[in-house]
C-alpha cells in the first residue's frame, strides 16, 4: 500500500476532538512528508498525544480529515486494519507480554496479524532485535530487562511488522535518565535509514539533531512549525518563546 513519493505519509486537515466540554484539538492542520521526521513538542495538555493517537484511530476525531498515504482513515469504507498495518506505534509504556520471551513478544503479532509462519516470524524478529542491539536478549523475559531495553524491544516489535511509518508517543518519558540515550540512538538510526517518523517528545536535543521539522502545539492548536534550529533559536510566538526558555 506504499503511496507515491509525492503523497504525504500523513496529512491532517481541520482536526477537532473533544472530551465532554473540553476541546483538546481545535482545528489542527498537520503534515508529515514521506521519509520525514517530524517532532511535536509543547506543554502538557496541549493536544500532542491526542493528535498522534488520532492518526491510527486509537482516538476517534470529532471532525476533520486524516489521510494516511492518501487514504482517508475516517471514511467508513476504509479497511482500517490494512492502514494500521503500515503504521508502527511506540507508547510511553512498553506493553510487552510479561509471560512471553522477548522473541515471542515479536513473533506473536507477526503470526496473528500477518499470518507469517513461526520460522519466518522468528527470523524477522531476530533481525529487528539486532537492529536495536538486543539480539542476545531474545530468550529473556521483559522483567529481566531494564526499562530502556524494554522500550527498544517495543520498537523492534513495531518494526517487525514492516511499517511504512513509525509513531512515537513520548517514548523516553517513563525511563530513568541514564537509559534514555540508548532508545534515542535507535530512533536516530531509524531516521538515518529514511523511516518516516512522527515523534511526540520533550527531548529537545533529539528534535534539534534528528527532526526535519519541529511543530509546537499549545492549547489544542499548532502555534508554529519550522526547521528545529531556527525555531529553537528564534521562536516567533510568545507561547513558543516561553516554552523553549523553560525546556532548554
Amino acid at each position: 500500500m506504499t503511496a507515491p513519493v509525492d503523497v504525504p505519509a500523513i496529512e491532517i486537515q481541520g482536526l477537532r476532538k473533544s472530551y465532554g466540554s473540553n476541546e483538546v484539538l481545535k482545528g489542527v492542520d498537520f503534515r508529515v512528508g514521506a521519509g520525514e521526521v517530524v517532532c511535536v513538542v509543547g506543554p502538557s495538555g496541549s493536544g500532542k498525544s491526542t493528535l498522534l493517537r488520532c492518526v491510527n484511530r486509537l482516538e476517534e476525531a470529532d471532525a476533520g480529515q486524516i489521510l494516511v498515504e492518501g487514504v482517508d482513515i475516517r471514511d467508513p469504507e476504509t479497511d482500517l486494519n490494512r492502514v494500521r498495518s503500515r503504521i508502527g506505534m511506540v507508547f510511553q509504556q512498553f506493553n510487552l507480554f510479561p509471560h512471553l520471551t522477548v522473541l515471542d513478544n515479536l513473533v506473536l503479532p507477526q503470526r496473528s496479524v500477518m499470518g507469517r509462519g513461526r520460522a519466518q516470524a522468528s527470523e524477522v524478529a531476530m533481525s529487528n532485535l539486532e537492529r536495536v542491539g538486543l539480539a542476545e536478549k531474545a530468550k529473556a523475559h521483559p522483567a529481566q530487562l531494564s526499562g530502556g531495553q524494554q522500550q527498544r524491544v517495543a520498537i523492534a516489535r513495531a518494526l517487525a511488522m514492516d511499517p511504512d511509518m513509525m509513531l512515537f508517543d513520548e517514548p523516553t518519558s517513563a525511563l530513568d535518565p541514564e537509559l534514555v540515550g540508548d532508545v534515542l540512538a535507535v530512533m536516530k538510526s531509524l531516521a538515518s535509514e529514511g523511516m518516516t517518523m512522527m515523534v511526540v517528545t520533550h527531548e529537545m536535543g533529539f528534535a534539534r539533531e534528528v527532526a526535519d521539522k519541529l511543530v509546537f502545539m499549545d492549547g489544542g492548536v499548532v502555534v508554529e512549525e519550522g526547521l528545529p534550529s531556527e525555531m529553537l533559536a528564534h521562536p516567533q510566538s510568545e507561547r513558543a518563546r516561553a516554552f523553549f526558555a523553560r525546556v532548554h
